[in-house]
């Protein structure tokens, strides 16, 4: 089996991989879509570190749902939904409905837990990414995208 490395090479060269052909691709469609939302993850910490962000922690699970990435910004504990597609319609930060909203909502609730009170203030951003196959990323950083629906 190829390493994720090999398996992300692959992905962006076009060339073919083991797994059956969804849509004409060599793989399945879920394979692709998760090597892509995990690099385009991994890009957006990297952004976010570059901003000074510091990551908490990176794909969060909690037993009400994920939280993609959680960084302290100054006084802010930040929970940041990562978006990325190949194409930008529709825009990747136009799929954060009031459905997700609330899913991180309280994700962001069950981790706050963790902390004495007060808990520390709290945003919710979205980074989304237009990332082409064979292509370099685009990046959108939206701060206090939504407000928590609790």
């Amino acid at each position: 089996m190829p390493s994720i490395w090999e398996r992300l090479q692959n992905l962006f060269t076009g060339r073919s991989g083991q797994g059956e052909a969804v849509d004409g691709q060599d793989k399945p469609r879920a394979d692709v879509d998760n090597l892509l939302g995990r690099k385009g993850e991994s890009h957006a910490a990297t952004y976010l570190k570059s901003k000074g962000y510091r990551i908490l922690a990176r794909n969060l699970s909690t037993p009400v749902g994920e939280i993609d990435i959680v960084a302290r910004d100054k006084d802010f504990l930040v929970f940041v939904e990562v978006k990325t597609r190949v194409a930008d319609e529709p825009s990747p930060q136009e799929q954060i409905n009031p459905h997700k909203m609330n899913q991180l909502t309280k994700a962001a609730k069950f981790y706050l837990g963790r902390y004495p009170p007060p808990a520390p203030p709290a945003r919710f951003d979205v980074v989304s990414i237009i990332w082409p196959q064979g292509g370099s990323p685009s990046l959108k950083h939206f701060e206090h995208a939504f407000e928590a629906t609790f």
